[in-house]
């Protein structure tokens, strides 16, 4: 098991990419906190994890926890509760986001705007701010932001959306390469558009066949990303095999950003 003996904590673990990483942390022997806005989707994940664990097979453990990770307050819940629960935390994933619909730059309200930046981008300050003095104290820790190709490769109509997670990968870099000598690592994952509950939001239209075609002939490899594609890079970079790998903007992105 990869992932034996580490504590992770997943934000906007109640669904989608965040559900698919905290199932394999979890079947590769890590303690997950599953945190999510919606809290019963947060407890339905974790007991899900519950359940799967066997006396033939291992899993880690996993609990609940609900909250605003736009809120300095509830990233102090987050950091008290895996600590009183698991004693220790070793990796945090910054895997909550959010987007405004796909649509002419001038039609984005200041509200959305707002929005977008604090849970994609203000999210990220905080947990920093909440755990770099505590993985100083431990002696490393690491970070796992989820950014996104739009970053890189940006679509039309998510302008916004664009800027907050171009400026996760940004940061996610240059906390790398501050928080180094700590022996603190940061990367960052970029998806390309994937099958979770913000789809339409991306494409700014209604989710049908004939739409998705429209997006599926950007990627070279004909499909959009799974949560399992998301976990099985972000499972690699929370473990030991990645001890020497900092700073990565990790695409994961069917040849999107080619």
């Amino acid at each position: 098991m990869r992932l034996q003996g580490k504590t992770v904590i997943v934000t906007g673990g109640g669904s989608g990419f965040g559900e698919g990483i905290a199932k394999t942390f979890a079947r590769e022997g890590a303690n997950v906190v599953v945190n999510d806005l919606n809290g019963p989707a947060a407890e339905r994940v974790a007991s899900e994890i519950a359940l799967a664990s066997s006396p033939e097979v291992k899993h880690g453990r996993a609990i609940a926890v609900a909250g605003d990770v736009t809120r300095r307050a509830d990233w102090q819940t987050l950091f008290d509760a895996a600590i009183q629960d698991f004693g220790s935390v070793q990796v945090v994933v910054n895997n909550a986001g959010t987007t405004h619909r796909n649509k002419p730059v001038l039609d984005v309200t200041e509200a959305e705007f707002d929005r977008v930046y604090a849970v994609n981008v203000k999210s990220i300050y905080w947990s920093v701010e909440q755990f770099v003095p505590y993985f100083r104290e431990q002696g490393g820790g690491a970070f796992i932001n989820i950014a996104s190709t739009a970053g890189v490769r940006p679509r039309p109509g998510l302008v916004w959306y664009n800027g907050s997670k171009a400026a996760v990968i940004i940061a996610s870099k240059a906390l790398a390469v501050e928080l180094g000598p700590d022996r603190i690592r940061v990367n960052c994952i970029n998806p390309v558009m994937g099958e979770t509950a913000l789809l339409s939001e991306f494409m700014g239209m209604e989710d049908t066949p004939e739409n998705r075609r429209k997006f599926l002939a950007t990627i070279p490899l004909g499909r959009f990303s799974t949560p399992q594609d998301i976990a099985n890079a972000a499972l690699y970079l929370a473990s030991d095999d990645a001890e020497f790998i900092t700073g990565v903007a990790l695409e994961v992105d069917g040849g999107r950003c080619v």
